[in-house]
């Protein structure tokens, strides 16, 4: 699964098989605005953005998981919150996903 949040508002997510760059950017350029800041974890598939032309800055985990409003605690909230209603179901078939397609 990906997931892109806009601050404030909603959560795009998409099944994906793989989380490479080339997978990645794509869905990225398709649903982010040129003109964003993008946040991320140090993931290598996201090394794309560095040289994208999006204002890209990265979360790295191991060291802190924010630094004042540079952060990506939205979207790991959603998966959060996402991971605790599916453990009630001992998972959601893939359909469920759907709902969240297009937001």
């Amino acid at each position: 699964m990906f997931g892109l949040l806009k601050r404030g508002e909603r959560v795009y997510t998409k099944i994906i098989a793989d989380a490479s760059s080339a997978t990645l950017f794509p869905i990225i350029e398709r649903k982010v605005e040129s003109e964003s800041i993008v946040y991320s974890d140090c993931r290598r598939g996201y090394n794309v953005l560095d040289v994208s032309e999006f204002k890209h800055f990265r979360i790295n985990h191991s060291k802190l998981f924010a630094d004042k409003k540079d952060h990506t605690n939205g979207i790991e909230n959603f998966w959060s919150q996402a991971k605790r209603h599916m453990r009630k179901f001992n998972g959601v078939p893939r359909a469920f996903w759907a709902i969240f397609k297009g937001l």
